[in-house]
Parts: C-alpha cells; sequence; structure tokens
C-alpha cells in the first residue's frame, strides 16, 4: 500500500527502558478495575512484531486490554509502552502510529464513506488533500471502491466492517488494533476480511494485534498468540510452539457411559474435551501411548470404537489453558 504523509512527530520521551525492535507493545503489572470489578489483574505481557491473536472468553479483558494501550482508558496500576512510548506521558504519539478497528459501529451518519475516511485521515494529521487520496486508495483496497460515495448508514453489516478497517489504514499505521473485526459478517465477507488481514501483516508487514473469540480466524491470520482469562494472563507465545506443547492429541470416540469415561481419564490427569461429531478430544502427556487408552477404556466398561492421532489446534490449546468443553 502506498505510504502517507503527515503524521504528527513524537514528542520526547521521559528516560525508560529502551524499546525492542521486535516488541511494539508492552505491559507491566497493569490492572484497570470498573468499580470494584477488575477487567484486567496485574498483566505483564510483550506484544512482538508481526500478527499477535489476543484470545480469551467474553469479559476476559480483550477490548479492556487494547483501550488501556491507546490511552482511551487509564489503567490503576502498572505502566504501558508502545513502540517504546509510555502511553500515560504521550497518548497522542501513541494513537498517531496506531490504526484502530472498534467492535462498535463507529461512523457519522450523513457522510458518505469517502468522506468519513477521508475525514478520519485529517484527524490523524493528513492533509485534507493527503487524506482524501488514502481515503480513495484504502476504500479499494479493502473492496469498497464501488460504493465509496454510498453513505455509510446505508451499508450491510459487513460493508460497515470494511470501512472501519478503511479507517484504521487511512494515515499508514505502524500498529493495528483489530477488535472483532469479522462481527456481523457472512462467511464470503468473513473469508476475504481475514485474507485482507493476512495480507497486511504478511506482505504489508504491518504489525496488528487481532482480538477475536473465533478461534480459526487467528489461527489462520496469527503467529503469535496471548489468551486472557478473568482478567490475567493464562499463556502466550508463538501458535506452532503452543500446539506442539503437552504430548499428544487423539480423536477417541467410545460406545457406552462416555460421561464416565471422561471422569476416569480426568482422574488419571489426563485432559478430554467434547469436540463436534460426538468425539473427544484427548490429550496424551509426554511418555504415554495409546495402549494406556485402551486400559482406561476397559476399566471404565467402555469400547473405543475410533482412534485417531490428531493434528493439534489453536482450540486444543485453549480448553487446555482455559479448561472449557
Amino acid at each position: 500500500m502506498p505510504d502517507a504523509a503527515g503524521l504528527p512527530a513524537a514528542a520526547p520521551e521521559t528516560p525508560g527502558p529502551p524499546a525492542r525492535a521486535d516488541v511494539v507493545a508492552t505491559l507491566d503489572r497493569v490492572g484497570v478495575a470498573y468499580g470494584v470489578q477488575w477487567a484486567l489483574r496485574d498483566v505483564t505481557a510483550a506484544f512482538p512484531a508481526g500478527a499477535v491473536g489476543l484470545l480469551g472468553p467474553n469479559g476476559a479483558g480483550k477490548s479492556t486490554l487494547l483501550k488501556a494501550l491507546l490511552g482511551l482508558l487509564k489503567p490503576d496500576t502498572g505502566r504501558l509502552r508502545v513502540f517504546g512510548l509510555d502511553v500515560a506521558v504521550s497518548p497522542l504519539e501513541v494513537r498517531a502510529r496506531i490504526g484502530y478497528l472498534p467492535e462498535s459501529d463507529a461512523h457519522i451518519p450523513g457522510m458518505n464513506a469517502v468522506s468519513f475516511v477521508a475525514y478520519c485521515g485529517e484527524l490523524c494529521g493528513l492533509s485534507s488533500s493527503d487524506a482524501m487520496q488514502r481515503a480513495h486508495e484504502v476504500l479499494y483496497y479493502v473492496g469498497l471502491g464501488e460504493a465509496r460515495y454510498r453513505n455509510v448508514e446505508t451499508y450491510s453489516a459487513g460493508m460497515k466492517q470494511r470501512i472501519k478497517l478503511a479507517q484504521a489504514l487511512v494515515h499508514d499505521p505502524d500498529l493495528l488494533f483489530l477488535d472483532e473485526p469479522t462481527n456481523g459478517m457472512d462467511p464470503k465477507g468473513r473469508e476475504e476480511m481475514l485474507d485482507l488481514i493476512r495480507d497486511l501483516a504478511h506482505n504489508k508487514g504491518i504489525s496488528l494485534v487481532l482480538s477475536s473469540h473465533l478461534l480459526p480466524d487467528v489461527d489462520y491470520t496469527c503467529d503469535h498468540v496471548l489468551v486472557l482469562d478473568k482478567g490475567r494472563v493464562v499463556t502466550e507465545g508463538p501458535i506452532a510452539a503452543l500446539k506442539g506443547k503437552g504430548g499428544r492429541v487423539y480423536e477417541v470416540r467410545v460406545k457406552g457411559d462416555a460421561t464416565a469415561f471422561t471422569a476416569c481419564l480426568r482422574a488419571e490427569g489426563i485432559e478430554c474435551h467434547e469436540a463436534d461429531d460426538d468425539y473427544l478430544r484427548v490429550f496424551m502427556p509426554d511418555g504415554n501411548d495409546p495402549q494406556r487408552l485402551f486400559a482406561l477404556a476397559m476399566g471404565s466398561r467402555v469400547q473405543v470404537r475410533h482412534l485417531r492421532q490428531s493434528t493439534p489446534s489453536l482450540e486444543d490449546v485453549f480448553a487446555r489453558v482455559i479448561g472449557e468443553e
């Protein structure tokens, strides 16, 4: 994508640890509370350059974390940095380098798409002519070139998601925060949006954080993941490494009392979770072989009808650390 000009220059920064080239954002013991309810609790994390997935159940603190990094929420404890800038000290300089796609709609009624995106560009510091040129470019990039003169309120849910991506890109940011970018999209639109996100991260060289409850979206677009639960980090790391952690995964279908078999497995310290198509995904720790499954099945008075080693997925990682079936 063409580069934009006219971004505000960064203000002098207060002394602090030097920024690492491979890390775009850090949180150091960050806590955010809404009244007596803590949305983030003592979160320490680093977001590497590239595509990072931010996962967690509803209410885990994902949107709160993004808003705190943007300087839109003031943390009650801790410190946040983006590109080495202290968010509390330099929030405008931080936001000048970030494109933000919010979860909720944020368009202005009565404006057509190109005027709206150009206006967003001007708010980010672009001149009116540069903003208009960039608006046309990014609207074509996200697939709204033919509809750019239509008022935004006439757009479908999927088109509104695309225009939110366009306004996030208009000032040519170094980092994108994408909060549930495929919400409300049909399967074809969701696939196209994910292809755009993957292109931005892997071909355009823009680092991004993708917050989503859809694990396949993160698996397809991201290389690294951070998982939150109840406001705390429960795991983080390269997706490929996390998938291969903790032994082998098997698909198992049994005849008989599957509940008793599941209870027997868990009593032996073997994790298992129900999956689609009426089978179990069983996580066998290192050093165990499938023969142990047959022995436990016999002890539970069930018959193993199907056993196949499976490719570990991000769903397996999520189930393992969150503990949900």
